[in-house]
């Protein structure tokens, strides 16, 4: 019990905290898009499933987990995150999906949306907030400071 509201007290701090940095103008996607997201972190690893889709004047993202359950869902409607359905807030799905959004972003539109930004290579940063590393356009890692790591690939139909 008293773990379990430690927890929700850190969450709601976090949630709290620093807002993760959203692009200047929402970046061209070729959506719907859909991602396998396998999650580290202290030697464990989740697995997501996420579906980012346009919706009316936003962005609609769907994370859940292997069995369908819904593990966060946001609106990203005129530069700011919408709670999307009945979900709790999820201060780290929140980050991930912005994170997802920078990772996304074409290389052309980087510098107008993402002025601090740096690209070389095969490699892109964002202060010492995010560093992703691409194996291909839809497949890459994306590391956070004192956080998780995330290793993105598109899910197909072929997909166990």
């Amino acid at each position: 019990m008293i773990r379990a509201l430690l927890i929700g007290c850190l969450l709601l701090l976090s949630a709290c905290a620093s807002h993760a940095p959203l692009p200047q103008r929402t970046p061209t996607l070729a959506l719907p898009m859909k991602l396998h997201i396998e999650r580290t972190m202290a030697g464990q690893r989740q697995d997501w499933l996420l579906v980012i889709q346009r919706e009316d004047a936003g962005i609609r993202w769907s994370m859940m987990d292997p069995l369908g359950i819904p593990v966060a869902r946001q609106r990203l409607v005129a530069g700011q995150w919408q709670a999307d359905g009945l979900l709790p807030p999820n201060a780290e799905a929140r980050e991930l999906f912005a994170a997802l959004l920078f990772a996304l972003t074409p290389e052309a539109e980087l510098p107008g949306n993402y002025p601090a930004a740096r690209q070389q290579a095969s490699q892109r940063t964002l202060d010492s907030r995010w560093q992703v590393r691409y194996t291909q356009p839809l497949d890459f890692e994306m590391s956070l400071p004192q956080g998780p790591r995330y290793r993105i690939t598109p899910l197909t139909e072929n997909a166990p």
